[in-house]
């Protein structure tokens, strides 16, 4: 998994959604996608390492015209040139959430998902459930990493 983001991952980001603007804000990376031709702006924010309480970790926020979403102690994140999409995933306990950000300045958010799940046949699962499991196997590949070494 990363240790940490930083400005060169947060122009590869930009890249990835085909930002309109990155930028460091004092304490956090700011990346701006637009679509215009569906009238959408989104803005991605990621602070590498802030106070979530009494631990300090990654944050990841998303901001739209209709929501503000937060991924809290976020482990890592996997880029997806043939989706052109991002995730972020935050692992606890035997569940993950995830956070999509999309180049077409859409998001998904995925809540306290079974860990179990995404190696799991989606085939046997309600289309409900199915959507979450194969959003967020893209981060088996990271998630695996972790668990090898033993964090």
């Amino acid at each position: 998994m990363q240790s940490g983001f930083t400005q060169a991952d947060a122009e590869s980001v930009g890249a990835l959604l085909e930002a309109e603007k990155v930028s460091f804000e004092k304490d956090h990376y700011r990346i701006k996608v637009s679509n215009q031709e569906e009238r959408r702006i989104l803005v991605l924010e990621v602070y590498p390492e802030t106070s979530l309480g009494k631990r300090r970790g990654m944050l990841v926020v998303v901001y739209t015209g209709t929501s503000h979403l937060q991924l809290h102690n976020c482990n890592g994140y996997v880029l997806s040139e043939e989706l052109g999409e991002i995730t972020f995933v935050a692992e606890r306990a035997g569940s993950l959430s995830g956070l999509v950000v999309e180049k077409g300045a859409s998001c998904s958010l995925y809540a306290s998902i079974d860990r179990e799940l995404i190696s799991s046949d989606f085939t046997q699962l309600g289309v409900e459930v199915m959507l979450s499991g194969v959003a967020l196997s893209l981060a088996e590949e990271i998630l695996g990493k972790e668990d090898e070494q033993g964090e």
